[in-house]
């Protein structure tokens, strides 16, 4: 048996943030010192290393469990399945709810008991909890779903992958330039036919690794020094990234029994643009293979990193013919990988 997406869906937040709207920024090195150049510098370097250009927030009057809530939806109604039918719902996602205003994170009940119940199913077997896992959260989400459905727990899941970081961000901070807001859904069902997942591999690297995304002061002196913001030790993630998340994809696709040109698509977390370029490339480089035009469809230019969102919303887009010069055919095989705070690595190889 395998499992297989049925549904997919995504909400994109209206609000458009330019990389232009950051030039009146007083950004500030970790000790509170001035940067020695302006922000047009800034922005610059800023656009050339991660590619983002403009970023979308959620408005004020939405929270995380909004935004699912809206893609969970689609994501329902592209599967044309009664939402009463659905076993699980996996809801992963970062910081809760965090209300416009504010950077407290509002957890109780779980996320996915908030969707449940804007989704008005009444069924109580329909068991509702959320992961933290980082951004490789909805893929993590995935695999849990193939498990329930697999040792006949489950026969259908929803499983959804939300944040709204735009919340959580330190304005004195040039990274938070990278974060932003956005949910995607999906319907996980037993696959009877040749298409669905083929393998998997996840892993947590703690030892060394576990703090490279942490909870952080503002590098602002002046403010609170209690109230905390996401926070990141870039090239330390970077380097872990090349070295662990190419390794994950090549002993994932040897496990499938297929070949590297057997891949049409690679469906990765957008954090960085080129990080992801050169994940991609040492990922082939693996196989003495050169890297195929077209492998990697790519949403951060427009949409920024909005973590557990990131790789759903890809697939929807991608699946829709959202992304240009990009397409899916059956039977295209498909490689989703992430990674992210924990340090966590995860990837599965799918049969579309």
């Amino acid at each position: 048996m395998k499992i297989k997406i049925t549904g997919i869906g995504s909400y994109i937040p209206e609000i458009k943030i330019a990389n232009t709207d950051f030039d009146k920024h007083i950004f500030l090195n970790e000790d509170g010192s001035p940067f020695g150049y302006p922000n047009e510098v800034v922005i610059s370097k800023f656009k050339s290393i991660t590619g983002i250009e403009k970023r979308r927030y959620a408005s004020p009057d939405q929270c995380s469990s909004d935004l699912a809530f809206i893609a969970s939806e689609k994501a329902i109604k592209n599967a044309g399945i009664d939402p009463e039918t659905i076993d699980y719902i996996i809801f992963a996602h970062n910081f809760g709810d965090v209300k416009y205003g504010t950077n407290q994170s509002d957890m109780i009940p779980s996320l996915a008991t908030r969707v449940k119940h804007k989704l008005q199913i009444k069924n109580p077997k329909c068991v509702a909890y959320d992961i933290l896992f980082g951004c490789p959260g909805w893929i993590e989400g995935v695999l849990q779903a193939n498990a329930f459905i697999k040792s006949g727990m489950a026969k259908r899941c929803l499983v959804i992958g939300s944040e709204t970081l735009s919340r959580v961000v330190d304005p004195h901070d040039r990274d938070s330039m990278i974060y932003s807001d956005g949910a995607g859904a999906s319907i996980i069902e037993a696959s009877d036919d040749e298409t669905g997942m083929l393998s998997y591999e996840n892993a947590t690297f703690a030892y060394e690794e576990a703090n490279y995304l942490f909870f952080g002061r503002s590098y602002n002196p002046d403010l609170d020094e209690d109230v905390r913001y996401i926070k990141m030790y870039g090239r330390k993630i970077y380097e872990f990234a090349l070295s662990q998340v190419p390794a994950a994809m090549k002993s994932c696709l040897d496990k499938s029994g297929l070949g590297i040109d057997d891949v049409k698509k690679i469906l990765i977390h957008q954090a960085n643009e080129k990080m992801d370029e050169a994940i991609i490339h040492r990922f082939y480089k693996l196989y003495d293979k050169s890297v195929p035009k077209d492998i990697m469809p790519m949403s951060i230019h427009e949409l920024g990193n909005s973590s557990v969102a990131t790789v759903p919303t890809l697939l929807d887009l991608l699946i829709r013919g959202k992304i240009e010069n990009q397409e899916l055919h059956k039977g295209d095989v498909i490689i989703f990988a992430s990674v992210g705070a924990g340090m966590n690595v995860n990837a599965f190889v799918y049969r579309y």
